[in-house]
């Protein structure tokens, strides 16, 4: 074969009825080379948005090696659908003396007229893919808003059927009966106030319930169950949630009457890099077709309790307060927490529990949080002072003890995970034996946890000294150093009506 000859290029992203296939665009190429040899260069299942496919880089490479002098396509888009990449693409045409051909469009790049059409065409094959993909964004936003399913995984508790609204084909969702009592179950277990995830996954597993294909129940599942507005019927108490959340709000507050449950969205100005299972911020709330299930006073009270839970992420840690998520009612036992003021007040405490109508013996009153706050550090220099030992680091080294226990931990959760495993295969005698052994690897878990936090923050003695030095630079500490000096010294902050009880770790 003599060099140079022409290259014959075909591209085929999908296999579809009303696209041409890979051997047809051949066959219109083949036409325009008159009988002279020929290179077919050909990428199949690769989209023209970018120039990343095998086939055309290694023509490319050809092309600078001298082996090409002229690349033949069936149509223009075959190759590029990218100005810029058209754009490179012909520089190393001209460069090395490369003519351009479109079969059917018939643009020749040998001639000034059809060089000209050429860079316009591919202007216009730009614009209409980007076109399209606006399009189709704009409609999947559109719909949401309205309410329509949108695809994805159906929520378990839930079915699919055909549904109207609007006069436009969807879906909504309808009870799995089966499904949606445990549904229930869980949402009835996790608001009891004494009530773990765990403890929630146990009794799951005592009662042989399991999630869809006969999965084991897990508290990162349950967990996910009871965050998911889709089951709860929305009314004026879960409007205000969301709004304190700083939640985009479709629909006006008229329309929560404790009906429909609701659809979580990302939103078009949410932040990709939060974490969204516990971020509600700039979180489109949009009221669903379907019914709810879940009357809202249970599950705010699971929703809040999450949003307490020190293993969940607290999403206002740190910012408003150095005491965030320390202060708790000594009432319901729901955390107080901080709210900006738009007037001159500031920032003040308020007890979740009252806040979202979730029944509170306590008056429920608010704290201004500079007061609060100042009042606190007093009780911590009070609290300092009884003590003399010194030491000379803030954060001490891990003993070889805490390595032995974080071990254990790290082999108790795959044992764990390996009886879940066997959960859907058990009879009787082996899922008793099951629900026996993970109890007590739980315990054991949790015990050893407590050691590594004894270890590694409740040895005051030799801590002191340096927590003294920066109590008496408090007003020069950033915010997440006064948090970490409060989770040394602070268990818990308890408000009894006018009461303040304060369980410390020294």
């Amino acid at each position: 074969m003599m060099y140079p000859i022409d290259a014959l290029y075909a591209r085929q992203s999908l296999d579809k009825q009303d696209s041409i296939s890979i051997e047809n665009q051949l066959e219109f190429c083949k036409y325009e080379t008159r009988g002279g040899d020929y290179e077919t260069y050909i990428d199949k299942g690769f989209s023209g948005k970018n120039t990343n496919r095998p086939a055309f880089m290694q023509m490319m490479q050809d092309i600078r090696a001298g082996k090409i002098k002229r690349v033949i396509v069936y149509k223009l888009d075959r190759i590029s659908r990218s100005i810029l990449d058209f754009s490179n693409m012909m520089e190393i045409f001209q460069e090395h003396h490369v003519e351009f051909v479109s079969s059917t469009e018939k643009f020749d790049t040998s001639t000034p007229i059809g060089n000209a059409m050429l860079n316009i065409s591919i202007v216009f094959a730009q614009l209409e893919r980007e076109t399209i993909q606006k399009r189709v964004a704009d409609a999947y936003y559109t719909k949401s808003q309205k309410g329509y399913y949108m695809g994805g995984r159906v929520p378990y508790g839930f079915q699919l059927e055909d549904a109207i609204i609007n006069g436009i084909h969807t879906s909504r969702f309808v009870p799995e009966p089966m499904e949606m009592e445990q549904i229930k179950l869980i949402y009835r277990l996790y608001s009891e106030q004494d009530m773990t995830l765990g403890a929630v996954m146990r009794e799951l597993l005592n009662r042989g319930f399991t999630e869809k294909r006969g999965a084991a129940w897990c508290t990162a599942r349950i967990s996910e169950i009871v965050r998911n507005p889709v089951y709860v019927k929305a009314d004026i108490d879960v409007y205000n949630f969301f709004e304190s959340q700083g939640s985009n709000l479709v629909n006006p507050v008229s329309d929560y009457i404790g009906t429909n449950g609701i659809f979580l969205y990302k939103g078009c100005n949410g932040d990709k890099k939060k974490k969204k299972q516990y971020d509600l911020v700039d979180r489109d709330v949009v009221l669903a077709p379907h019914e709810g299930v879940i009357d809202s006073a249970t599950w705010l009270k699971c929703r809040l309790k999450i949003m307490n839970n020190r293993q969940s992420a607290r999403t206002n840690k740190g910012k408003r307060t150095w005491l965030s998520g320390k202060v708790k009612c000594k009432k319901c036992g729901y955390a107080y927490t901080v709210t900006k003021s738009n007037t001159k007040a500031g920032r003040y405490f308020q007890c979740s529990g009252a806040r979202y109508s979730i029944k509170c013996k306590g008056s429920g009153h608010t704290i201004y949080a500079d007061v609060f706050e100042d009042y606190i550090f007093g009780e911590i220099r009070k609290e300092l002072a009884k003590f003399q030992y010194l030491s000379e680091e803030l954060t001490e080294t891990v003993s070889q003890s805490d390595n032995q226990n974080k071990i254990r931990i790290a082999e108790i959760d795959k044992e764990i995970s390996s009886l879940l495993l066997k959960v859907s295969d058990a009879n009787k005698t082996l899922m008793n034996y099951i629900n026996k052994r993970i109890e007590e690897l739980d315990k054991e878990k949790q015990s050893l946890q407590e050691k590594l936090v004894e270890q590694t923050t409740n040895k005051p003695e030799e801590k002191i000294d340096k927590i003294t030095d920066y109590v008496s630079k408090w007003s020069e500490l950033s915010l997440e150093d006064k948090q970490k000096i409060a989770d040394i010294l602070i268990k818990v902050i308890y408000i009894d009506e006018d009461v303040i009880e304060i369980e410390w770790k020294i």
